[in-house]
């Protein structure tokens, strides 16, 4: 057994979460087994596996007990994954303002290795401006307070450092022109998150589409989403979905399958990136 670490403790769960899931079935032991074993429930066995939760030292070790691992180099790897899985991320830091359904994205968007991502009614996070974050914070949180609008831009501005460097992800987006037409903030601070975009395609690691008004209907009518791939090839591909207070994680192949065939197809429909830095000079020009 072997098991190729992530590179933030959300991929690890994830990673040890699946590593547990294949002794389990290797071994024919049911979910309602092992929750007894460990007294726990099914439920708990279940986001075990699907990393959603941290994990403690006794029930892996007795899991891989009753799973019928006993070398003890084997043993020894699996609980300092353990270890490592358990550490917080950065981003704990910011839990009196990070819901907990989103937490989960931030760890896996620091780990992964390309994020695809579309967007119709805003710039996407890791792209925004200091201004234009703190404009769609301030519109969306009525009635917070200054301090906490100014913590959740830190969040967002702390999210982009991934992007910066040569080891960050592969960054895709594509974003609807109405997302870009639409002032938020006012003209100021559109010009400026405009002409951000633009140098942002500078960098090789940054990929920016925009689906003109012109092309009309097209296969993301629903909404905005993002699907993630890892360099491990343990993790399987995620698909995000956020919604108003929740978040989908869908990870099946037929989900991850559908979503990547609909990116597909808005790719195609989308500005090059030339044509991209066209259109984007045209908007500035326009505001």
């Amino acid at each position: 057994m072997q098991i190729q670490p992530g590179s933030g403790p959300t991929a690890l769960r994830i990673l040890l979460g699946a590593q547990l899931r294949r002794l389990r079935e290797d071994k024919g032991v049911s979910r309602d087994e092992a929750g007894q074993y460990i007294r726990g429930s099914e439920s708990k066995i279940s986001r075990m596996e699907l990393g959603r939760v941290s994990f403690k030292e006794r029930d892996v070790a007795d899991l891989l007990t009753l799973y019928g691992v006993e070398g003890e180099e084997t043993r020894a790897a699996v609980m300092g994954l353990v270890e490592q899985a358990n550490e917080p991320g950065w981003w704990h830091r910011f839990n009196d303002v990070l819901p907990g359904w989103f937490q989960t994205y931030v760890g896996l968007e620091e780990a992964a290795s390309r994020i695809r991502t579309y967007e119709v009614q805003f710039v996407p996070g890791l792209l925004q401006t200091k201004e234009y974050a703190r404009a769609v914070i301030t519109a969306g949180a009525v009635g917070a307070a200054p301090e906490e609008i100014a913590r959740r831009v830190d969040l967002r501005l702390e999210r982009q450092r991934i992007l910066d460097g040569g080891d960050g992800p592969l960054f895709w987006a594509v974003i609807d022109e109405a997302a870009l037409r639409r002032p938020i903030g006012g003209v100021d601070v559109m010009r400026g998150q405009i002409q951000h975009l633009i140098d942002l395609m500078n960098q090789p690691n940054v990929t920016i589409q925009v689906i003109p008004f012109s092309h009309g209907g097209h296969a993301a009518e629903g909404g905005a989403f993002s699907i993630l791939r890892f360099a491990d090839p343990e993790l399987p591909d995620i698909v995000y979905v956020e919604q108003l207070a929740s978040a989908l994680y869908l990870d099946k192949r037929e989900e991850i399958d559908r979503y990547t065939e609909v990116m597909e197809r808005l790719c195609a429909v989308s500005t090059t990136p030339a044509e991209t830095v066209d259109l984007l000079r045209r908007i500035v020009s326009d505001l």
